[in-house]
């Protein structure tokens, strides 16, 4: 079968006439006024249906996109709710630790200024010791009770900044004992978390990523069947279908003939049958019956006919 094509199938006789050419024009421009006319003829071509398949198979993709949107999301939720719950469980923790820290920062320096001043009052009582005991073969028996009495106010003072001393060191080694077990407890349950939190992820995001390669599977599938569809677009087959729609004719315009002025507007008039009573006939005519002969423009005398 004779393929068609636009060069045989737009002409018109008419010289003057654009009519096949607007028609290529026409189908050819995506504009806004041939929108609706390409659209009719799209609904019956190959393209067509190869861009039905194409629009139906995007939609699916775009549909596809959307579950695994709302999958993602759910993923996230899921991730959040985790998080929020690890974070509430560690706030307790945390809340008791800073106590413990608090009270250990507390009692440390309190033991600190207690060990200052039993080791101050260590001193004085050392240095009322010695002034006491200089001072036993030079001084009378009242001065000597002075300074014996100095010397046993420094040692009972000495003595109970021992006992505060004592005190508050053990009081920290009470809270140390507790922050030790405390903090060991609260990294245990921190590192559970931390493994929890770890493992979640991983699998969230692995997950994820399965979920990714599901989807690009999915995409590619789709996409398939409009390769498939385009396989079966038949170039040649929609062009004929647009020239069967449009065509204008197969003729081109004749030629446009020259036509002197002159030849038009001075043709011999129709001969006469010679009158009977003429005794003579006429003078014979060089010319052949129905031939014209004429001058042209560029003749002198052109406006002289011969007949």
């Amino acid at each position: 079968m004779r393929e068609l094509h636009f060069k045989d199938n737009f002409w018109n006789t008419d010289i003057t006439c654009t009519s096949g050419y607007d028609n290529i024009i026409q189908h050819l421009n995506d504009g806004r006024r041939t929108c609706k006319e390409i659209e009719d003829f799209m609904k019956a071509s190959t393209l067509k249906r190869s861009l039905d398949v194409f629009k139906l198979q995007t939609e699916n993709v775009a549909l596809s996109h959307q579950q695994l949107a709302n999958t993602i999301r759910e993923e996230a939720k899921r991730l959040e709710e985790f998080r929020e719950k690890q974070k509430e469980a560690r706030k307790k923790i945390e809340h008791q630790m800073d106590t413990l820290h608090k009270q250990r920062a507390t009692l440390y320096k309190k033991a600190m200024e207690s060990k200052k001043t039993y080791e101050q009052k260590c001193r004085d009582k050392e240095e009322a010791e010695q002034n006491m005991n200089r001072s036993a073969t030079t001084s009378n028996t009242k001065q000597q009770e002075k300074l014996f009495l100095k010397a046993q106010q420094a040692k009972n003072s000495a003595e109970e900044a021992d006992n505060i001393y004592n005190s508050n060191v053990g009081s920290m080694g009470k809270i140390r004992e507790e922050w030790l077990n405390e903090y060991i407890k609260s990294c245990e349950f921190f590192e559970n978390q931390e493994v929890e939190r770890i493992s979640t992820v991983r699998n969230t995001v692995w997950t994820h990523l399965n979920q990714l390669s599901q989807q690009c599977v999915t995409s590619d599938e789709l996409y398939e069947d409009v390769r498939k569809s385009l396989e079966q677009c038949n170039i040649q087959e929609d062009i004929e279908h647009f020239i069967n729609l449009r065509r204008t004719g197969d003729k081109p315009p004749a030629p446009v003939p020259y036509e002197n002025f002159y030849s038009n507007q001075r043709a011999p008039p129709p001969r006469q049958p010679p009158p009977v009573n003429r005794r003579a006939p006429p003078l014979p005519d060089s010319n052949t019956a129905g031939d014209v002969v004429y001058s042209t423009v560029t003749e002198p005398g052109y406006s002289v006919i011969r007949y």
